[in-house]
């Protein structure tokens, strides 16, 4: 998605719950115990780091970033501790944090995140933001690529699913863009600023991305 799709920074301040199931890594390398850094020609992907908290801050607490998503950490200590959440529960194998770095930046821009919805981690939810001045830039989509080449051939992700509001037009217009399929609409289910707001249901399937990029690889005669 953009800087307008729906993701939960609020759950940063709450408490990480003990997993009773960690999931397997099924690449070479363990990415609960450290998540690799991906980049390509126009970005690089890292997880993010208590040193990010003012620079996301910035970012991502402008009207026009929250006008659809759920109430961002008020300061940047909010931040600092959603960082930490995030590292601790990615240790835990239950989500993910990319910090969002164009080429020639030293701080991100916003987050690329996922989260496990069943137990291995086979099922998961994705979502983004991006400070508004790097919408329509090229970075989403670039980021995107890495991270669900990431997630299904590293971790193992078989159904990705994303959220956005209906009304949402770049969200929505983005979650199609990187083959995502619509499934229905969650009727008011998304509280933001004191409304509650319908929201389109998205999935993505590892067979459909890999079919996408191989439909996209140029012939060789």
């Amino acid at each position: 998605m953009n800087a307008k799709m729906p993701f939960r920074l609020e759950a940063g301040l709450q408490t990480v719950r003990p997993s009773s199931s960690r999931p397997e890594a099924a690449g070479d390398a363990d990415w609960t115990a450290k998540v690799p850094e991906l980049s390509n020609s126009v970005v690089t992907l890292r997880e993010v780091r208590r040193s990010d908290a003012p620079s996301l801050f910035a970012m991502l607490t402008t009207p026009e970033v929250c006008r659809y998503m759920s109430a961002p950490p008020p300061d940047v200590a909010g931040f600092e501790r959603f960082i930490e959440w995030a590292q601790a529960e990615r240790r835990e194998g239950r989500y993910i944090c990319f910090a969002v770095v164009p080429r020639g930046y030293d701080v991100p821009i916003g987050i690329l995140q996922a989260r496990q919805i069943d137990p291995r981690f086979e099922i998961g939810e994705w979502g983004a933001a991006l400070g508004s001045q790097f919408w329509g830039t090229g970075i989403f989509a670039a980021g995107a690529e890495l991270m669900f080449e990431f997630l299904f051939d590293q971790v193992g992700v078989h159904r990705l699913e994303a959220r956005a509001a209906v009304q949402n037009g770049r969200a929505n217009g983005a979650a199609r863009k990187v083959g995502s399929v619509p499934e229905g609409v969650a009727r008011q289910g998304l509280k933001c600023q004191g409304r509650y707001h319908d929201q389109l249901m998205w999935s993505l399937l590892a067979e459909d991305w890999r079919q996408l990029r191989a439909d996209e690889r140029p012939m060789v005669h």
